[in-house]
């Protein structure tokens, strides 16, 4: 979520429950450790609809033989901006990353970045994009933040509906096959027509496992998709939507056509 609070200690165990800007924590002896093998959503870009969204993060800390793995507690962040000390925008855990021992001074984490796209911890849609990668590390007497540890992209979801017609149709005939694009709109919490833009025809036979592109058509500015193709044998029709620098990409799910 967006950083709005800062370090507690729950029950004597350190615990990262909620975040401040960087600049705005108290001064203190900062764990020493370092992050590394940073991944997050193994990858792949985190697609964010209209609806709470979780993503799994990995991550490697190393610290001092003197620093037991007990005494601090570590998240992942995304920020944009000169550095994670000073972003323009600042994501992170909720919750500080679970970690298994790899040796004394090594610690596989995990943590998870969430993203609720309603109330206080809203993403805009101005935030679609690519996002730099960072970590925080905190103790009872100061933290530690990381930036510079990779890149990743938040990208608002898309959907595509198709349909066919008509069902059945005879061999040669013309076959009309319409549909829609729309975007999540993370300003409204709705999805909203996604207009000119590039839109694939695919068509699978019945009896294969992949689709074969057939054509290209744009999306109208209310978002509808329409276009017709030759009638040759049993199989299903989708449309197919490619990812860009700020939306998922889509399939839609296909419309099955009878060939006679």
């Amino acid at each position: 979520m967006r950083i709005r609070a800062t370090v507690a200690a729950v029950s004597g165990a350190l615990a990262i429950s909620a975040f401040v800007a960087p600049a705005a924590h108290a001064a203190g002896t900062a764990p020493n450790v370092t992050f590394s093998n940073v991944k997050v959503n193994k990858g792949s870009s985190m697609v964010v609809g209209t609806t709470k969204a979780s993503f799994s993060v990995t991550y490697t800390v190393t610290h001092p033989s003197t620093l037991k793995a007990s005494d601090f507690a570590t998240g992942p962040a995304i920020y944009r901006g000169t550095s994670v000390t000073k972003p323009s925008d600042l994501f992170v855990s909720d919750d500080p990353g679970t970690c298994t021992a790899a040796s004394s001074t090594v610690l596989n984490c995990k943590a998870s970045l969430v993203f609720t796209v309603n109330g206080d911890s809203d993403l805009t849609n101005s935030e679609a994009g690519s996002w730099n990668v960072g970590a925080v590390a905190v103790s009872a007497d100061g933290e530690k933040w990381v930036g510079g540890l990779g890149t990743t992209k938040v990208l608002r979801a898309t959907k595509l509906t198709v349909n066919a017609t008509p069902e059945p149709v005879k061999k040669g005939k013309t076959v009309t096959v319409t549909g829609s694009l729309t975007r999540a709109n993370w300003d409204t919490h709705k999805y909203g027509a996604f207009g000119s833009q590039s839109v694939k025809l695919q068509f699978r036979k019945k009896s294969a496992s992949t689709y074969t592109t057939l054509k290209t058509v744009k999306s109208s500015s209310t978002g509808a998709l329409k276009t017709t193709t030759t009638a040759t044998v049993d199989g299903y029709y989708r449309y197919s939507f490619a990812a860009t620098s700020t939306s998922g990409t889509a399939n839609a799910t296909g419309d099955y056509i009878d060939v006679q």
